[in-house]
C-alpha cells in the first residue's frame, strides 16, 4: 500500500475501537466527523465527499460505522477493482470487520489483521479465499501471475468443483484447499521459465532474477531491450521472473534503462559505485577500463549481483553490443525489489489550488498519497494535512523559497518520492519554475547535485487564484486576459511599468498578483494610474480574497474606485478590459463577464457544412493561453510578495 490507512470514525461509539487499532499501527491516521469526535487527527464535515476523496487518492479506508454508509459512499466512483485500495468495514464494538469490495490489494490480509488484533472475526466472503484458501489472481509476495486475464474462467471452474493439478514447486500452493488431481484439465504452473499460459493454465513465476545493466549515454532504448530480451530468452528466463532492473546511479536517468524497467513491468534500482565496487569478488568481467571511467569494476555484473543479495550468483554474464551491456543474477529466494539499492527519486510539483478540497486535482491528492516526504510552507501543509499524515514534513519559512526547492530536490536525489507543495497551480509565480531552473544551473553556481539532477519531476497543474476569483464572480477572463506581478522583489519596476503600459494598450483583462505587502504600497496605486489612460474609471475591478477558504469575500468595485486600503496580501485583483461588464440579477447578486464577440455573430448568414468540411472553429489568440496549463501558488498571492517582508 503506497497511501497510509485511513481509521474512519463518525461517533464517539466507534472511536474507542479506532483508537486501539491505531495503537496497534503507527501509520493509521484517524479522521472523525467535525462536532462528533473533536479528538480525532483530522476533522471532515461532509462523510461522502471526505470518503470519496480519501478513496480516489489511494488511501485504504478502515470504516468503524455501518457498512453501507461507506458502499453508498463509494459505489458511484468505483472503477478497477484491482487498482483501487481496500475498504474495511468494522463494527463499533470490533466485533465484526468486513473486506467490502472484495480481498483485492490485500483487503481480506487486512481483515484478519485487525479481527486478531481485536478480537473479532473477520468476515471474507471472497469465494476463491473461503472455499480454496486461496486467491489465485493475487499470489503471494514474491510471485507474479503471468496471465491475470485468466484467473477468473479458471476460479470458475474449481469453485465449480474442478481438480486441479499443480506443475513446478510452490508451498502457497500446495498448502491451500484445492483437490488436486495428477490427470486434472486445469493446471497451476510455478516455473522460472517461460510457459504459455490459458484459461485452462494459470503461470507464476517467482521472483528470483535481477538484471543488471549498462549503457552509454543516450543509447537506444530499443538496443538494450533487445540485448537483455535476447539474453532472457536464451538462459530460458522468463520475463515474469525478473524482480528487477538494476544499474549504478550515474544512469538514473537514462532513457534506455527506464525504458527497459518499464518494458519488463519492474522497479529501476540503483547502486552507488562504492556499492558496485564491494561485489568486485564475485565479477566474471572485471573491467580496469570501467573502472577508470566510473570508479567500479563493473556495472552490469556489480549491478546484477548486488541486487540479487550475497547468495547470488550469475545466470549470464556480461553480454554486450555497441552502446550496452547486460548481465543477469539468480538467487535462491525471491527479491524484494522495495528492499536492494534505492529508487531513481521522485519530485512532485504539487499545486493543491486555493485550499479547497473540491479544487484539488485528483493527480495533486494521488501524488500527496505516494510520496514519502512532503516539503513546504507550515500553511501550505496545514491545508492538506488531512492527505500527508504519517510522512515526514519539512517545514520552510516564507523568504527560503530557494532553500526549499533545493531541499526538495536533493531529498529526492536519495531516491525518496518527495512533495513540493505549492498552493494555486506551482507553475505559475510559485515553486515551478524554481525547481526546473536548479535542474538546469550548474551546481558550481547555486544549482543542485548530480544525484538530484536525475530524479523525474511530475509537475501537477492546480487551480490558480485568477481562475477561482474569475468562476466565483462570473467569466471576466472570457477573452484575451494576462496576468502581471507588481512585486519588484525580482523583476525591477520599470520592466513592471513597460508590462503594465503595453497590457493597458492592448485591452487585455488582468490579473494582478503581488499587489501590496505591508511594505510595499505604492505600486498598485501606479498600475491604476497606467490603466487609467486608456480605460475608463468606470471598468470593472473584482476584488477576491482568501477564495476557496470559508473566509472567502468578493467585491466588484470600478477602476476609479480601486484604492490601495482595498487590497491586502490575501487579495487576487482583476481588472476588466474596456469591454468587461457587470450586470445585476433578480436576485440581487452581480456577475462579471468579458464577451467573446458571439453577439455580432447573431445576424451572420448561416452555413450548411457536409462532415467533411467541419472544423473545430480557431481558438482566439490570448495572451495568457498559460491559464488552460495551470495557476498560481497563491495564499499569499504568489511568495515573492510576502518575502520581501523577510528581507
Amino acid at each position: 500500500m503506497d497511501a497510509s490507512p485511513i481509521l474512519f470514525v463518525l461517533n464517539q461509539a466507534g472511536l474507542d475501537t479506532a483508537e486501539d487499532i491505531a495503537r496497534r499501527f503507527s501509520t493509521a491516521r484517524i479522521h472523525g466527523l467535525a462536532g462528533r469526535v473533536p479528538t480525532a487527527d483530522t476533522q471532515f464535515n461532509e462523510t461522502v465527499e471526505h470518503l470519496q476523496l480519501l478513496f480516489k487518492a489511494g488511501h485504504p479506508i478502515i470504516g468503524f460505522c455501518a457498512s453501507g454508509i461507506l458502499i453508498r459512499a463509494l459505489a458511484p466512483i468505483l472503477d478497477d477493482k484491482r487498482t483501487e485500495p481496500p475498504v474495511v468495514a468494522v463494527s463499533e464494538d470490533g466485533s465484526s470487520v468486513v473486506p467490502l469490495l472484495g480481498g483485492h490489494r490485500g483487503a481480506n490480509a487486512l481483515a484478519r489483521l485487525i479481527a486478531k488484533a481485536l478480537g473479532g472475526h473477520a468476515a471474507v466472503t471472497t469465494a476463491g479465499d473461503t472455499k480454496l484458501g486461496i486467491a489465485l489472481d493475487v499470489p503471494p509476495r514474491g510471485w507474479r501471475l503471468a496471465n491475470p486475464e485468466d484467473a477468473k474462467p479458471v476460479m470458475a471452474e474449481l469453485l465449480s468443483g474442478a481438480p486441479v493439478r499443480i506443475e513446478g514447486s510452490a508451498d502457497w500452493l500446495m498448502d491451500s484447499k484445492l483437490q488436486l488431481e495428477p490427470d486434472a484439465a486445469i493446471a497451476l504452473v510455478a516455473t522460472e521459465h517461460p510457459a504459455e499460459g490459458s484459461p485452462t493454465q494459470l503461470v507464476y513465476h517467482p521472483l528470483k532474477y535481477a538484471v543488471g545493466v549498462g549503457c552509454a549515454r543516450g543509447c537506444d532504448p530499443q538496443e538494450l531491450i533487445d540485448l537483455v530480451e535476447k539474453n532472457l530468452t536464451d538462459a530460458n528466463i522468463a520475463k515474469g521472473a525478473v524482480a528487477c532492473v538494476a544499474t549504478i546511479d550515474l544512469k538514473a536517468d537514462e532513457a534506455a534503462v527506464n525504458a527497459l524497467a518499464e518494458h519488463l513491468d519492474v522497479p529501476l534500482r540503483v547502486f552507488s559505485v562504492e556499492e558496485l565496487q564491494r561485489e568486485t569478488p564475485r565479477l566474471k568481467n572485471p573491467s580496469n577500463v570501467v573502472f577508470a571511467e566510473v570508479g567500479c569494476h563493473g556495472v552490469s555484473e556489480g549491478a546484477a549481483l548486488a541486487a540479487s543479495g550475497s547468495f547470488g550468483t550469475l545466470t549470464v554474464e556480461k553480454q554486450k553490443t555497441e552502446n550496452a551491456t547486460c548481465a543477469i543474477a539468480r538467487t535462491p529466494q525471491t527479491i524484494d525489489a522495495s528492499a536492494v539499492g534505492r529508487a531513481r527519486g521522485h519530485l512532485s510539483v504539487i499545486g493543491i489550488g486555493p485550499g479547497k478540497d473540491d479544487w484539488r486535482t485528483p493527480e495533486a491528492t494521488k501524488l500527496l498519497a505516494k510520496a514519502s516526504d512532503v516539503v513546504g510552507y507550515s500553511l501550505y501543509l496545514d491545508i492538506v494535512k488531512d492527505h500527508i499524515s504519517g510522512k515526514t514534513h519539512h517545514n520552510f519559512p516564507l523568504g527560503a523559497e530557494e532553500d526549499r526547492v533545493r531541499f526538495a530536490l536533493e531529498e529526492a536525489g536519495k531516491g525518496k518520492n518527495v512533495a513540493l507543495i505549492s498552493s494555486g497551480d506551482a507553475g505559475i509565480y510559485a515553486m515551478g519554475s524554481l525547481v526546473y531552473e536548479l535542474l538546469h544551473r550548474e551546481e558550481a553556481y547555486g544549482g543542485v547535485s548530480d544525484a538530484a539532477k536525475r530524479v523525474s519531476v511530475t509537475n501537477a497543474p492546480g487551480i490558480s487564484a485568477l481562475q477561482a476569483c474569475s468562476a466565483r464572480i462570473g467569466a471576466p477572463l472570457g477573452h484575451d486576459f494576462c496576468t502581471i506581478s507588481l512585486s519588484d522583489l525580482l523583476t525591477p519596476w520599470e520592466v513592471i511599468q513597460k508590462r503594465l503600459k503595453a497590457a493597458a494598450e492592448g485591452d487585455f483583462v488582468i490579473a494582478f498578483y503581488n499587489p501590496v505587502s505591508r511594505r510595499r504600497r505604492t505600486q498598485l496605486a501606479e498600475a491604476r494610474e497606467i490603466l487609467l489612460e486608456h480605460r475608463s474609471g468606470a471598468t470593472p475591478v473584482v476584488l477576491g480574497v482568501n477564495l476557496g477558504r470559508p473566509e472567502e469575500t468578493l467585491r466588484i468595485t470600478t477602476l476609479e474606485a480601486l484604492s490601495v486600503d482595498d487590497v491586502d496580501m490575501l487579495t487576487t485583483v482583476l481588472v476588466g478590459s474596456s469591454t468587461t461588464r457587470t450586470v445585476m440579477r433578480g436576485d440581487g447578486k452581480p456577475f462579471v463577464y468579458t464577451p467573446r464577440g458571439y453577439a455580432k455573430r447573431i445576424d451572420a448568414p448561416k452555413i450548411v457544412e457536409t462532415d467533411q468540411d467541419k472544423t473545430p472553429p480557431a481558438a482566439a489568440p490570448s495572451a495568457a493561453s498559460s491559464t488552460d496549463d495551470g495557476a498560481d501558488d497563491d495564499i499569499f498571492q504568489a511568495e515573492a510578495s510576502t518575502s520581501e517582508d523577510n528581507q
